[in-house]
C-alpha cells in the first residue's frame, strides 16, 4: 500500500474509533434505570442518536429487564434517514437542522405522552444531538414558518450553538424544562443524553427539555437583535411575553428528575488517541471543546502540525468541539469541509501531514439529507490534484464550497448515518514515508 492510502486508511479508522465509542449499544444499557415496581416505562427520545437509543432500550428492557410489553410506551422522533428498526416504540423523522412539521407532530405526542405519566410512572428521556430541530413546538402565537425563517437566519450568521439554543428555549413549549413542567403528578423523570456540546453543558443538549434554564428572556431577545436584523413580529412578540420564560433553577418542578451524560466527545476522543498509539503515533489532544470560525482554526492547527514536522515528530493532533461558518459565499458545504479546505490551503501540500475532519453524526452542513457528506480528507495532493483539474482550492474556500471542491477530487467523507452525535472529529497526522525517516 502506497503511504499516501496508508495514512488515508489510518485517518478513516480514527474517525471510526471515534464514533464507536458513542455508539448506543456500547454506552447506553448500563445506564438504563429499572422499571418502578408496578408502574411504567415511558420512552420519549430525540436527535440523531434517538433511533438507535430506542432501540437498545427496547431490547434492555424486554429481553434483559423482563418488562411485560403492556408496560412499556413512548415515542422516538429522530432526524430523517436516521430511524433504527423497533420493535415496540414508534418512530418519526423529521426535519434537521430546520425542524418540519413532522417534528411538530411528534412533539406533540410526546408532550401528551409525558402528561399521560401516572404515579409510579418513569419517564426515560433519551437525548442526543439533533433534538432542538427535532423536537418543536412554538410557543403560542408563533408558526412554524416563523421559527424555521430564525433558524436559518442563525444558521447563515456564525451564532455559537449554545446561543441558537438560548433562542430556541424560549421559543418552546418542549424545551427549557418545559418537557419536565409537562409530566404527570407523581411521575418520575430519568434523562440519558449524549453529549454533542462544548463542555458537556448539559442545559445545551437538545436545548434541556428537562432541565432548568438559566438563561432569560432578556438573553434571547439581545441574541435576536444581534443576528436576526428583521426578525417576524410574531418572533418579537414572543420574547417580550413573560409567560414565555422559562423554568430556573431551584423550582420543585425538577424534584424527582435525573439527568446524565453516558456518552461525551472527551470519551470519543481518548478511543481515537488509543487507536493512534496502537498505530504507534503519540497522540496530541488539543481539547474536545474547541469552538470559532472553522478557517481561523485551521489555520492554527497547521501551524502547529508544520511545526512538529520540522521537529521530526511522529504524532497525531486530536480534536473536537463544534466550529462555525460565517457564510460569505453561495457554496455548499459545512464546518468539517471548510476546516479541510482551509487546512489544506495553509499547509500548501506540506509532504507529511494528512488529515480528517468529519461530523460524528455522519453528516456536515449540507442539505439535510442523510447522505450529505460528514467532512472531507486532505493529504499531501490535495493542491496538486486540484490544480491539475484547473480548481483554485482559495477561491472555493472564498465561496463557502468546500463539497464542491472535495467532491470533484472525491475527497468527501461519507460514512453516511452513524445514528449517534458527539460533535466534530480532527485527527491530523504528522508522518514521514518510512524511505525519508532518518
Amino acid at each position: 500500500m502506497q503511504h499516501t492510502d496508508l495514512m488515508r486508511t489510518r485517518l478513516t479508522r480514527l474517525f471510526e474509533a471515534a464514533v464507536a465509542a458513542a455508539r448506543a449499544e456500547n454506552c447506553l444499557p448500563q445506564h438504563l434505570p429499572p422499571a418502578e415496581t408496578n408502574g411504567r416505562i415511558l420512552l420519549l427520545a430525540a436527535g440523531k442518536a434517538a433511533g438507535a437509543m430506542t432501540a437498545v432500550a427496547e431490547r434492555v428492557y424486554l429481553d434483559e429487564h423482563g418488562l411485560s410489553p403492556d408496560r412499556l410506551t413512548g415515542l422516538c422522533v429522530t432526524r430523517h434517514g436516521y430511524a433504527r428498526p423497533t420493535r415496540h416504540i414508534p418512530v418519526i423523522e423529521a426535519g434537521h437542522p430546520v425542524p418540519d412539521s413532522a417534528g411538530v407532530e411528534g412533539t406533540a405526542k410526546c408532550l401528551e405522552i409525558a402528561a399521560g405519566a401516572r404515579p409510579g410512572d418513569r419517564i426515560v428521556v433519551l437525548l442526543s444531538g439533533g433534538g432542538s430541530a427535532n423536537w418543536v413546538a412554538p410557543v403560542t402565537g408563533v408558526s412554524l414558518a416563523d421559527k424555521q425563517a430564525v433558524t436559518r437566519a442563525l444558521l447563515r450568521s456564525g451564532a455559537a450553538i449554545d446561543e441558537i439554543n438560548t433562542l430556541r428555549r424560549h421559543l418552546s413549549r418542549i424545551k427549557g424544562g418545559r418537557l419536565a413542567a409537562a409530566r404527570g403528578a407523581g411521575s418520575l423523570m430519568t434523562t440519558l443524553a449524549v453529549s454533542d456540546v462544548p463542555n458537556d453543558e448539559a442545559i445545551a443538549i437538545a436545548s434541556g427539555p428537562t432541565l432548568p434554564d438559566p438563561s432569560t428572556l432578556a438573553d434571547a431577545r439581545a441574541l435576536l437583535a444581534r443576528y436576526v436584523p428583521n426578525p417576524p413580529a410574531s418572533i418579537v412578540a414572543a420574547l417580550a411575553d413573560p409567560r414565555n420564560e422559562t423554568p430556573k433553577p431551584g423550582d420543585p418542578l425538577f424534584d424527582d428528575t435525573r439527568f446524565e451524560i453516558v456518552a461525551r466527545p472527551a470519551l470519543s476522543l481518548e478511543a481515537a488517541a488509543q487507536a493512534a498509539r496502537d498505530m504507534g503515533y503519540e497522540a496530541i489532544l488539543l481539547g474536545d471543546s474547541l469552538e470559532g470560525e472553522a478557517s481561523e482554526v485551521a489555520a492554527a492547527h497547521a501551524a502547529r502540525a508544520i511545526a512538529l514536522a520540522e521537529e521530526g515528530r511522529r504524532c497525531v493532533l486530536l480534536s473536537g468541539g463544534e466550529l462555525t461558518v460565517t457564510l460569505r459565499g453561495d457554496g455548499r458545504g459545512g464546518p468539517n469541509q471548510e476546516y479541510a479546505l482551509a487546512l489544506a490551503v495553509a499547509l500548501d501540500g506540506h509532504p507529511d501531514i494528512f488529515a480528517v475532519a468529519g461530523d460524528t453524526d455522519g453528516t456536515d452542513g449540507g442539505s439535510g439529507a442523510a447522505d450529505d457528506p460528514a467532512g472531507a480528507l486532505v493529504d499531501p495532493t490535495t493542491l496538486s490534484r486540484a490544480r491539475a483539474e484547473g480548481h483554485d482550492a482559495a477561491a472555493f474556500l472564498a465561496r463557502n464550497d468546500s463539497t464542491g471542491f472535495f467532491g470533484a477530487l472525491n475527497d468527501l467523507l461519507r460514512p453516511g448515518p452513524t445514528y449517534t452525535n458527539v460533535n466534530d472529529f480532527r485527527a491530523v497526522i504528522i508522518d514521514k514515508p518510512e524511505a525519508r525517516r532518518p
